[in-house]
């Protein structure tokens, strides 16, 4: 009976060990060569698949060599930002092949197609599946799907509507109002002060999200940003290394690390909403004319199965992206505006004729045509995010193409952005006049190429919030200072999850 136990166990075994390694044939060879064939039979140009690692290795490479050494003063930047793809665009054409570790990833540099991809209303293009890891960023509305997204994207939208940002104003005005007190003591009696405004930004948007999404000051918020900011440089790094099933579980340095962040965010968020749930309970007036007043009124109102959990998951997300995407924008367009002082004296003419000296409201913020010229045209250069990833599940037809499923489409927006085909010949100069009869008939022909907030049902909601915001705070920074670049900038775009310049933005203000 033993002899024969012994004999069933070790069948057993060898039937796991044939499993697994069949399994792993399958998903390190035999699956990613099906794909590949099945692309290339529809005329998909790229690279060929390497076991394993796919071309993460010339990825990584490519972005250390683009980094390791600052451009000229130009807007020429695609080539540095994203040198990886620019050379598959260049290779290989608008749709082209290459590969994150065993996944094939198909780019695309088409308008139309991209427009298609983002408009899907049936779930055909989902995000991507996410390392484990990755996931300690990147939860909340932007990473679910289906049933899921749709019930929680109505919840929240109602929170961005027009008016409920008017009465986001005076926090946004407060927290502007401060960034120019600050810097008219830095410039003294002197008249010039030297400083790098990229922190500054980070501030002053720190401190409208904390106003208006919490009701708190920057400075209970600044710990959160803090740590937001460690985390994506972890996340990065996770999301660029072969993930193992388990490994998350694996008590490294930086997985410890990772957890610690995350589980001393969640307590932080958690002890804002509890003081907020209690003043609900209180009575307390004005509780809900903050975003997370809102939601917690909304979740009562509509949806009480809405866990704090998941609000905690939407304050990451409010925190990340309301800090990081209007803080780049504005340090990208005080460069910008540096480089350009034509423009810069056309926007303080507009912001003194229409509000003179005093605070802008929202009527004023509406009527600043050529400020929100300059704007598109900064996130037409300088887009805060530069590429969006979507991910099939099944196999998907779209404009001709079948993609099967387990194919990850890499969608570069900024390659639009930056095409001649669609904004001419001077596409690298800055010219905000593009934009002067709108968005849509900014780029050449009926085709619309600028992508900076995504497009379709899962565009950015917080995109008028963080436009009011960035209106208002470049409209008080021309009322009260010129501005030029400092000798000592240096010109480096790159990327951690948003597009920031490498080497901080220093700028020498002047007082009017």
């Amino acid at each position: 009976m033993e002899g024969l136990t012994s004999k069933t166990m070790a069948f057993s075994f060898a039937i796991l060990v044939v499993y697994g390694l069949l399994r792993a044939v399958y998903t390190i060879w035999w699956r990613p060569k099906s794909l590949e064939k099945q692309l290339r039979q529809q005329g998909i140009r790229g690279t060929r698949y390497k076991p394993m690692y796919g071309d993460m290795k010339a990825l990584k490479l490519s972005f250390q060599e683009a980094q390791s050494k600052p451009m000229t003063l130009n807007h020429s930047i695609v080539p540095r930002v994203i040198p990886f793809f620019h050379q598959m665009f260049q290779n290989y054409g608008k749709i082209s092949m290459s590969w994150i570790f065993t996944r094939p990833r198909v780019m695309i540099v088409d308008p139309e197609l991209i427009r298609m991809i983002l408009a899907d209303k049936n779930g055909q293009f989902q995000k991507p599946p996410l390392n484990p890891l990755v996931d300690l960023l990147t939860l909340g509305l932007s990473t679910l799907e289906g049933e899921q997204w749709a019930k929680r994207r109505k919840l929240i939208t109602p929170a961005f509507h027009v008016e409920k940002l008017m009465g986001m104003v005076p926090a946004f005005s407060m927290s502007c109002c401060n960034l120019i007190e600050r810097w008219k003591n830095w410039v003294g009696p002197q008249g010039t002060y030297e400083l790098d405004v990229m922190p500054e930004f980070q501030n002053v948007t720190g401190d409208v999200i904390s106003r208006a999404a919490f009701g708190s000051s920057y400075e209970e918020g600044k710990k959160v940003f803090e740590l937001q900011k460690e985390q994506a440089v972890l996340v990065i790094e996770a999301s660029r290394a072969i993930y193992l099933p388990g490994f998350r579980f694996v008590p490294t340095v930086k997985n410890r690390r990772r957890y610690h962040i995350d589980n001393e965010i969640k307590a932080m968020l958690r002890s804002m909403i509890d003081r907020k749930k209690q003043a609900m309970k209180n009575g307390d007036s004005g509780y809900n004319d903050d975003l997370l007043g809102l939601l917690l009124q909304l979740t009562e109102e509509i949806d009480n199965e809405m866990r704090i959990e998941d609000l905690i998951e939407e304050c990451k997300l409010f925190y990340f992206a309301g800090q990081e995407t209007t803080a780049n924008l504005l340090t990208w367009t005080m460069i910008l505006l540096s480089m350009n002082p034509k423009w810069q004296d056309k926007a303080r003419e507009e912001v003194l004729q229409i509000c003179g000296k005093k605070i802008p409201d929202l009527e004023a913020i509406k009527h600043l045509k050529i400020v929100s010229m300059i704007l598109h045209e900064v996130l037409r250069l300088y887009p805060s995010v530069v590429n969006l990833l979507r991910y099939t599940h099944k196999r998907t037809d779209v404009a001709g193409l079948s993609i099967p499923a387990g194919v990850e489409l890499y969608l570069p927006t900024i390659l639009l952005h930056h095409s001649p085909e669609y904004w001419g010949d001077d596409v690298e100069e800055f010219k905000p006049e593009r934009f002067s009869e709108g968005v849509s008939k900014a780029s050449k022909g009926d085709q619309i190429a600028f992508y900076p907030f995504g497009w379709g049902p899962r565009i950015c909601l917080g995109q008028s919030f963080a436009m009011i915001e960035a209106k208002m705070a470049l409209a008080m920074i021309l009322q009260n200072f010129w501005f030029e670049l400092s000798p000592t900038y240096t010109h480096a775009p790159y990327t951690v999850i948003t597009l920031q310049p490498q080497y901080g933005a220093p700028i020498i203000l002047h007082q009017i």
